[in-house]
């Protein structure tokens, strides 16, 4: 079965020529010029092994395009962007993308790197991670009556369909890869991660440093831990979750 690429691009040429470069080495190609169109497809049942997608489009920016896709979809996504800046690059990566290539793009190095996340995805997928049983409880919705899943430890929740973190009752404001990590950590209790595995697991091998795991753990600290620890430094090896279970 061909892997499926879909591009998201405001930029009808661009879009052709990714067609051409990829049909040419037999991926299936969908494609959308807005994020509105582009989410409209994966709602009504679009499934992409991987998603190649520019920032600067009208409407909505590819920026937000990408919060939204990953609270729902699990796939690499490709920022590939004519904005060349480091910060420009650590913004993407920080919302969530895997990788940030920039525009002119060699052709060779794209289908590189689309295909070695495309391996990493699948070893993901394959990879099982020995875990302790979470403490998840499931509830409804107050307002949708929809299931939702919740992680509680004393002091704190942490609720996985809406992306929300209660502190002593108190709403928490994460990044979206602030909560990726938290709920990662919080789903395994009691395992010590090196910052290899969180990376792989959380970030995967785009463009980033293991410096970002650190960096992110000490921002959730500062967010959580004001009355009690939750993540604890296991010095020489990692880092693992230590809330109190209730």
């Amino acid at each position: 079965m061909k892997e499926h690429v879909f591009v998201v691009d405001d930029n009808q040429e661009i879009i052709d020529l990714l067609q051409d470069i990829l049909e040419s080495e037999d991926f299936e190609v969908s494609y959308a010029n807005s994020g509105e169109q582009a989410l409209e497809m994966l709602g009504n049942g679009l499934t992409p092994n991987i998603l190649l997608l520019d920032i600067m489009m009208p409407n909505m920016s590819g920026y937000e395009l990408c919060a939204q896709i990953r609270r729902e979809h699990d796939l690499p996504i490709l920022f590939l962007s004519a904005k060349g800046k480091a910060v420009d690059k650590v913004v993407g990566l920080e919302i969530g993308a895997d990788d940030y290539i920039t525009k002119p793009f060699d052709a060779e190095e794209l289908l590189a790197r689309i295909r070695a996340h495309l391996r990493r995805y699948e070893r993901i997928r394959k990879v099982n991670v020995p875990v302790a049983a979470p403490a998840v409880e499931p509830e409804k919705d107050s307002q949708q009556g929809v299931p939702i899943t919740v992680l509680k430890f004393k002091g704190l929740e942490i609720h996985k369909e809406t992306y929300s973190v209660y502190v002593n009752e108190q709403k928490i404001d994460l990044s979206t890869k602030e909560f990726q990590l938290l709920s990662f950590l919080a789903e395994n209790p009691g395992i010590v991660f090196t910052r290899e595995q969180i990376y792989d697991r959380v970030w995967g091998y785009g463009y980033g440093s293991l410096n970002t795991v650190t960096v992110h753990i000490k921002n959730l600290r500062e967010k959580l831990e004001a009355d009690r620890t939750f993540i604890k430094t296991q010095w020489g090896t990692g880092y693992v979750f230590i809330g109190e279970r209730i």
